[in-house]
C-alpha cells in the first residue's frame, strides 16, 4: 500500500474514533442530560468535563485526525484534481472547522462558563447554556461524521 493509502487508513481510523464518541455523546448522552435538573447537570459536569477535556485520548485522535489527512494531500498531490485528493481536502476542512476551531473557540469558552456554575444556585439562564452545550456537539458531529464519509470515501477510490 502507497503512503497515501495508509494515510487515509489512519485518517478513517481517527476520524472513526471521533464519530463514535460522538455518537455516544450526542445519540446517548444527551437524552439523559436533558431530563436533568439544573443541579444534576451542573453536578454531573463537575465530575464529567474536567476528565473529559484532558483525556489523552483526545489529543492524540484530533492530533491524528489533521496530521494524517495532511499527510495523505502531500502524498496526493501529484493530482489536486484526483478524487481523493478532493474528498480529503474537504474532509480536512471539515475537521479544522468541527473538531477544532469549534471545540477550541466555542465549546471550551462555554465549559468554562458551565463549570463555574454553582450547582445549589443555577443561573437563570443555565438551560440557554445547556442548549448551547448540545449545538456544539452536534455541530461538532456533523463535521466529524461529514468527514469521516468523505474519507472513508477517499480511501474506497485510492484502494480501488
Amino acid at each position: 500500500m502507497t503512503v497515501a493509502g495508509w494515510a487515509l487508513v489512519a485518517t478513517v481510523v481517527f476520524t472513526g474514533l471521533w464519530s463514535g464518541l460522538f455518537a455516544m455523546l450526542n445519540l446517548v448522552m444527551h437524552p439523559m442530560l436533558a431530563a436533568m435538573s439544573g443541579y444534576d447537570f451542573a453536578r454531573f459536569l463537575r465530575a464529567f468535563l474536567p476528565e473529559a477535556r484532558h483525556a489523552p485520548f483526545n489529543y492524540v485522535a484530533v492530533i491524528a485526525m489533521v496530521v494524517a489527512p495532511i499527510v495523505a494531500l502531500v502524498a496526493l498531490g501529484d493530482d489536486p484534481s484526483a478524487i481523493p485528493f478532493v474528498l480529503t481536502a474537504i474532509g480536512l476542512a471539515l475537521t479544522v472547522a468541527g473538531p477544532l476551531l469549534v471545540s477550541n473557540r466555542l465549546a471550551e469558552p462555554n465549559y468554562d462558563v458551565m463549570l463555574a456554575w454553582d450547582p445549589e444556585a443555577m443561573p437563570a439562564d443555565w438551560e440557554a447554556g445547556r442548549r448551547r452545550y448540545f449545538t456544539l456537539n452536534w455541530v461538532r458531529a456533523l463535521a466529524t461524521w461529514a468527514a469521516f464519509a468523505l474519507f472513508l470515501t477517499a480511501l474506497a477510490v485510492e484502494l480501488h
